[in-house]
């Protein structure tokens, strides 16, 4: 059976000044959409269930405003209790907003992308008998404080190795790694080959070590991961260790399932809907986010764009990742698929060096955060912000609505600060 994605007309891709590509889509496959949801989605999850909040952000500009703020004269407001289901339908741009996904509110420490990536991941690895993890990231890595967290509320252990030296005083991130984790700090030389790196590690700890993708194969495969572990007569085994190597920012197929989990939910016929037309708006990490979501609303015939601002690689780059984040996945499931753009690959709006932080970017957050009450930070989520905000101001009465996805992360802000004290 074969699926085609066409592009609503309506939703025109992002302007020019954002060197956008209009993506085009087929998805080739033996099985039914109905079947490789299945596949998808019939698994043991991390989260209880798939529920989000969406709230709606109002853009106003004003035109009295004397004082022009990080956003010139545009002031936002938040709605928390929107209508959704047929009101969005209903709805018309008069008034320019967008909505929000508050995944940001999922857990008071593991939040945002980090919990969605996650929610396939841990009981992957707990159906396999994984006893460790070893993963690695920056030294405010949310993705590591979130492995950490979640593998201790789960009885495992988390091994993270964190780039560059040990801060004079722990906060953020870094400070929930150390609490959660058993965090060994590593230098930016030997960090620069993070394969080596953790594999090295890995072996260290002792016991069995397997990757993902081992994990994913065997489980869609119905065979065993071959360890080195030695039964007993008694049936227990001379060295119970298996450690599971997760890749920086949980860069794996195997995290792909949980944002296609939120895509089926947010497509419910009493949030937005299978019909309404949207434009969805992720800040691109690894990019394995925006993959998931352009995955789940492709098989689920959605007419929905997935544009990710690039923030830590180049286009090429995040690509390639799609490419090789779909193959994987298609390859465990036995699903073939042919690609060609499932992303749209955008640049920032103010592009820099990854981890910078621009002048007028904290005012920037502090403006969302009194006027809203969310909190952005300014590597990532304030690039999602600001495309959300500048489309919502675009788009024409009766077009497709705009959804920023709160990807989390926010708890970084006490890095920033730390390393920008001019900035606070």
């Amino acid at each position: 059976m074969k699926f085609i994605l066409q592009r609503n007309p309506q939703i025109s891709s992002v302007r020019h000044e954002f060197h956008s590509i209009t993506p085009q889509v087929t998805c080739s496959s033996n099985s039914s959409s109905e079947e490789f949801m299945r596949k998808m989605l019939n698994r043991r999850w991390t989260l209880m269930n798939p529920d989000t909040k969406v709230h709606q952000i109002k853009v106003s500009s004003m035109q009295t405003q004397q004082h022009f703020g990080p956003f010139g004269k545009v002031t936002f407001s938040n709605n928390s209790n929107p209508l959704l289901g047929e009101n969005v339908r209903k709805w018309h741009n008069d008034e320019s907003s967008f909505y929000i996904v508050r995944d940001d509110l999922l857990h008071p420490l593991v939040n945002g992308n980090k919990a969605r990536k996650l929610d396939a991941l841990l009981p992957l690895v707990e159906d396999h008998s994984g006893t460790d993890m070893v993963t690695c990231g920056g030294c405010q890595s949310a993705h590591a404080a979130a492995v950490a967290v979640s593998c201790a509320e789960r009885g495992l252990k988390a091994h993270l190795l964190l780039r560059g030296e040990q801060p004079q005083i722990l906060t953020g991130y870094n400070l929930i790694s150390v609490l959660y984790g058993n965090v060994t700090y590593v230098p930016r030389s030997i960090y620069a080959n993070r394969e080596e790196m953790l594999s090295s590690h890995a072996n260290s700890i002792g016991g069995c070590v397997v990757r993902l993708n081992d994990l994913l194969n065997a489980s869609t495969n119905h065979n065993s991961v071959k360890s080195n572990f030695l039964d007993t007569d008694d049936g227990q085994s001379l060295n119970s260790r298996k450690t599971v190597i997760v890749n920086e920012g949980a860069g794996d197929a195997i995290a792909l399932p949980g944002l296609i989990r939120l895509v089926q939910y947010l497509s419910q016929d009493h949030i937005f809907g299978k019909d309404q037309p949207l434009k969805i708006i992720v800040d691109a990490g690894t990019g394995t986010t925006a993959v998931g979501l352009g995955i789940g609303a492709l098989c689920l015939g959605l007419p929905w764009e997935v544009t990710a601002v690039m923030l830590a690689d180049t286009i090429e780059g995040y690509k390639k990742k799609e490419e090789s984040l779909i193959s994987e996945l298609c390859l465990s499931f036995n699903l073939p698929m042919m690609h060609n753009g499932l992303v749209n690959w955008v640049e920032r709006q103010h592009p820099r060096k990854f981890g910078n932080v621009l002048k007028g970017e904290i005012e920037a957050c502090q403006q969302i955060a009194q006027e809203t009450g969310v909190l952005v930070d300014p590597i990532y989520t304030l690039a999602g912000w600001e495309l959300a905000s500048q489309l919502s101001q675009q788009e024409r009465k009766g077009g497709a609505k705009v959804v920023m996805i709160h990807t989390g992360g926010t708890l970084g802000m006490f890095g920033l600060a730390q390393r920008y004290k001019s900035y606070f």
